[in-house]
């Protein structure tokens, strides 16, 4: 059976990937930050743990890290956040406190959650290790405002690029990916995708993932996304 254990799992893309596995016959991992209020999340049928998590609190991440016993093939670092402010997130107007709590949540955040699982994926026979960023973490790509959450992804990128270069010796594959603009809370009413099709497209992309000496920059339908 395939393990998957996923953050930011109560809502939008992060629920339709544990409805996504969950229906598959994996066992799921659902972290949230407050499972009482988790209601679509607990509704879910098949084999779900839910864990209160939130990954910016390294405790709660050493705590269940060491609940969970059995090998993890999947870790996906999905929790994230746009930013408290999105009309002082323009680079004239961006306050360094601003910057530092969407650094936190988006780059260290997920870089403690897939530390924190690591020894997990190492025993697991899947051994991938993903997080979802955004094409507005390309500086090819880059345009003017969302300062702070372009500032997270493009780092939150070169973390995982590290990664992977760090970890392909041991079979492990690394990918960073773009759902696309998904009618979530985050990306509004008027994305061009469901939910459930991002979470679709990115399990089909997460599967063929392989190590590489640079994370793979995806997206949902499996197309490279400039640097």
């Amino acid at each position: 059976m395939t393990t998957v254990l996923i953050t930011g799992a109560n809502r939008g893309i992060g629920l339709e990937f544990v409805r996504h596995y969950a229906g598959e016959g994996a066992k799921v991992h659902a972290c949230c930050r407050t499972p009482e209020e988790a209601r679509d999340l607990k509704a879910v049928s098949g084999d779900v743990t839910v864990h209160a998590l939130d990954t910016t609190n390294q405790g709660q991440l050493d705590a269940v890290a060491n609940s969970i016993e059995e090998p993890v093939d999947i870790v996906i670092a999905n929790a994230g956040v746009y930013g408290r402010s999105r009309s002082e997130q323009s680079f004239e107007a961006l306050s360094a406190d601003e910057l530092n709590y969407t650094l936190n949540v988006n780059v260290t955040g997920s870089l403690k959650t897939l530390q924190a699982f690591l020894p997990h994926v190492r025993k697991g026979e899947g051994k991938k290790m993903v997080a979802i960023t955004s094409k507005m973490g390309s500086i090819e790509d880059a345009s003017g405002g969302a300062v702070a959450y372009r500032a997270s992804k493009t780092a939150l990128n070169m973390v995982m690029s590290a990664g992977a270069f760090e970890l392909k010796g041991e079979g492990i594959a690394v990918g960073t990916l773009h759902p696309g603009w998904v009618r979530t809370d985050m990306g509004g009413p008027n994305g061009n995708i469901s939910p459930e099709e991002s979470a679709k497209g990115l399990a089909k992309v997460i599967d063929g993932l392989q190590p590489a000496d640079k994370a793979a920059f995806l997206d949902y339908a499996g197309k490279e996304i400039p640097w």
